[in-house]
C-alpha cells in the first residue's frame, strides 16, 4: 500500500531498531497520520504573524474571539475558550493529565510513556484505539461481563469480532480463563480489553490478580506474539476495600515488553463527575519505547482524532484544567468519594442484615465503581426488569441475565428499599 509520505515517517519511527509496534497496527493505523503539512501546519507556522489569514475562526478586530454575548455570560471563562484546541488536545491539560496520572498511579513516576491524547471523551478514546490497532476479523479479547458498547464500537464500528472468557471465578477474577482465551486465539496479534472498576459488575482486581494479569499478557508478549493492551480505567480510583490495587494494571505493563504495548484509555467522566463535558485521554507505553516512537502513536491517535471529529471540546478542557490548578480540587473530590463509598457500605450492611435476600438474588463479587450486579434466582432477569417498573417504580438494567444496579444514581436513604423492591419483586413472580 501507497502511504502518504507522513504515514510512511510515523511507521518508519514505528519499525525502528526491530520495534514491532507498526505490525499492531490495523490497515488504517499504518495509514494515518497528522497532516502537519496542511491547514494546521501552515497555520501553525504564521502564528505570530501581523497578518494571518490561515485559520478557519473568527475574530475581532481587536484579535479576540468574534462571540455572542448571549453565550459568553454563561461562561465565566476568558474569551479564548471558543476557540479550537489541538487535535492532540489542549497542551496545558495534557500535561496536568499526565501529571495527575503519576500522582494518582505512583509507580509510573519512574517510568516511559505517552503524553495523553485528548479525545471526545472515553468511547472515543476507545473507538480512536479500535481504528488504530483492529481490522476487519480481528479478535478482541474482552471479559464476559462488558460493557454493551463496546460490541458498537468493535463489531459495528470496526468489523471486528469480541472473544470473551470467563469473568469470575471462586468470588474473584478469573485470570486462568484470561491466559486460556490468549492461548486459544489463533492471531499472532491479540488485542485484549480490560476494564477496572467493572461495568457493569464495580469488580476491581484484586492486587494479586493484577499482577497475575500484567504476567500473563508478559509471558504472551514474550511467547513471540505482539499483545496490545487496552486499559479502560473509565472509573479509575473508586476503590472501596483494601487489597484491591489501587493503580491501573496499566502500571504494571508499561514497560514489560517490547511485544506489549500498554494503551491506558481514561478520563474525567466517571472520576471527576462531569460526565456532559466529553473530555477523555489515549495514554501508550511499550518497553523500550524512544520519545521518538511515543510521539509517533501520538501523532497517529491525533490524526485519528481529526479525521474523526477535528478536536474535542475547547470549553471543557479549559474548565478541567482550571479545575485541576485549583487548591479546593484535591478536597472537593475526596468528598464526592465519600459520598459513594458510603453507599457502597450501606449496601454490604443491607446484604449482611438480610441472609432471606439469599433465596431471591446471588450478588456478584463488587469492590469498586459506580455499579454492582445481582443474579435473580428463579425469575427471568428481564422479566424481572420489567416488573420492578410496573410494580415498584424501580428501574434497573439487565445485561447477560443480571440486574445491574448504579448505587451511584441512588439516593442513599433510597438504597435499603431499592434492595426490598427486588427481593419482594422475585418473591412474587415466584
Amino acid at each position: 500500500m501507497n502511504y502518504n509520505p507522513l504515514a510512511e515517517a510515523l511507521n518508519a519511527e514505528l519499525s525502528a531498531n526491530g520495534c514491532p509496534v507498526f505490525d499492531m497496527l490495523s490497515a488504517q493505523g499504518k495509514a494515518i497520520f497528522f497532516p502537519s503539512k496542511g491547514i494546521l501546519g501552515q497555520g501553525a507556522e504564521a502564528k505570530g504573524s501581523e497578518i494571518n489569514a490561515t485559520i478557519g475562526t473568527a475574530l475581532e478586530d481587536d484579535g479576540s474571539p468574534l462571540t455572542l454575548p448571549c453565550v459568553q455570560k454563561s461562561l465565566n471563562l476568558p474569551k479564548t475558550s471558543f476557540l479550537y484546541c489541538p487535535s492532540s488536545g489542549e497542551a496545558n491539560l495534557r500535561a496536568e493529565w499526565k501529571k495527575q496520572m503519576i500522582i494518582k498511579n505512583p509507580s509510573l513516576a519512574d517510568k516511559n510513556f505517552s503524553t495523553p491524547v485528548v479525545t471526545a471523551a472515553l468511547t472515543h478514546a476507545i473507538s480512536c484505539a479500535g481504528y488504530m490497532f483492529l481490522d476487519a476479523g480481528d479478535e478482541v479479547i474482552i471479559p464476559d461481563l462488558y460493557w454493551d458498547n463496546y460490541e458498537l464500537v468493535f463489531e459495528n464500528g470496526r468489523g471486528a469480532k469480541i472473544v470473551t472468557f470467563n469473568t469470575f471465578k471462586n468470588g474473584g477474577f478469573d485470570t486462568e480463563a484470561l491466559k486460556a482465551a490468549l492461548a486459544n486465539s489463533k492471531s499472532s496479534k491479540k488485542v485484549v480489553l480490560l476494564n477496572f472498576p467493572n461495568n457493569p459488575t464495580g469488580y476491581t482486581a484484586t492486587e494479586t490478580e493484577a499482577v497475575e494479569i500484567a504476567k500473563i499478557l508478559t509471558d504472551c508478549a514474550a511467547a513471540g506474539n505482539k499483545v496490545v493492551a487496552l486499559m479502560d480505567d473509565a472509573y479509575f480510583g473508586l476503590v472501596y476495600e483494601e487489597g484491591v490495587t489501587r493503580e491501573s494494571v496499566f502500571t504494571k505493563i508499561v514497560d514489560a515488553h517490547e511485544n506489549l504495548l500498554a494503551v491506558k484509555l481514561d478520563g474525567p467522566t466517571k472520576e471527576d463527575y462531569v460526565w456532559g463535558f466529553r473530555v477523555g485521554f489515549m495514554s501508550f507505553g511499550f518497553k523500550g519505547a524512544t520519545a521518538a516512537q511515543l510521539k509517533a502513536l501520538e501523532q497517529k491517535a491525533a490524526g485519528v482524532v481529526r479525521g474523526n471529529i477535528s478536536n474535542a471540546p475547547s470549553i471543557s478542557q479549559k474548565i478541567l484544567l482550571a479545575a485541576y490548578q485549583s487548591p479546593e480540587y484535591a478536597q472537593e473530590k475526596a468528598e464526592k468519594y465519600a459520598t459513594l463509598k458510603k453507599r457502597y457500605d450501606i449496601i454490604k450492611n443491607v446484604l449482611a442484615s438480610h441472609p432471606e435476600y439469599a433465596e431471591s438474588f446471588e450478588p456478584m463479587p463488587f469492590n469498586s465503581g459506580y455499579f454492582m450486579c445481582i443474579k435473580p434466582k428463579g425469575v427471568d432477569a428481564e422479566k424481572l426488569r420489567q416488573e420492578l417498573i410496573a410494580k415498584y417504580s424501580t428501574g434497573t438494567i439487565m445485561l447477560s441475565g443480571l440486574i445491574r444496579l448504579a448505587f451511584s444514581a441512588v439516593p442513599t436513604e433510597k438504597l435499603e428499599k431499592l434492595f426490598a423492591n427486588i427481593d419482594a419483586c422475585i418473591r412474587g413472580m415466584k
